[in-house]
């Protein structure tokens, strides 16, 4: 996540932290980024927050291209970049309506990766077994 943080995103000030880890295993969604709140009630007061991205846990598979999980983050990263879980700016009131999202990707230099992934992803996904 680092890398594609830094070598698309570098514009977008990262204000909180942002991390990563892996979910549950699901055949619908490929990952979620959301708001993580510390236990602590001051913190709680302020709305301070970190940001956390979960990806889908069939990702740990190795068999997973690399480009199918980097796509997925970078779609995470750009709800963050369009203030979503994130304290920046909330750009607008639905995060995916009218391909806010899958414009950002293409102007970050995404394309080609977003046709491999939706490509890999009807010809492999439904029969991926894990």
């Amino acid at each position: 996540m680092e890398y594609i943080y830094k070598r698309y995103f570098g514009d977008v000030e990262a204000i909180n932290a942002i991390y990563i880890e892996f979910g549950r295993k699901a055949r619908n969604q490929l990952g979620c980024i959301k708001k993580v709140f510390p236990k602590g009630v001051i913190d709680r007061i302020k709305g301070e927050f970190d940001t956390k991205i979960v990806i889908n846990g069939f990702f740990r598979d190795e068999a997973i291209p690399e480009y199918v999980v980097d796509a997925t983050i970078a779609h995470e990263l750009s709800h963050y970049a369009h203030g979503f879980s994130s304290p920046l700016p909330q750009k607008y009131r639905h995060p995916h309506k009218g391909g806010k999202v899958r414009h950002e990707m293409h102007s970050r230099g995404f394309k080609d990766m977003l046709k491999k992934q939706k490509r890999w992803l009807k010809e492999e996904w439904r029969g991926y077994s894990g």
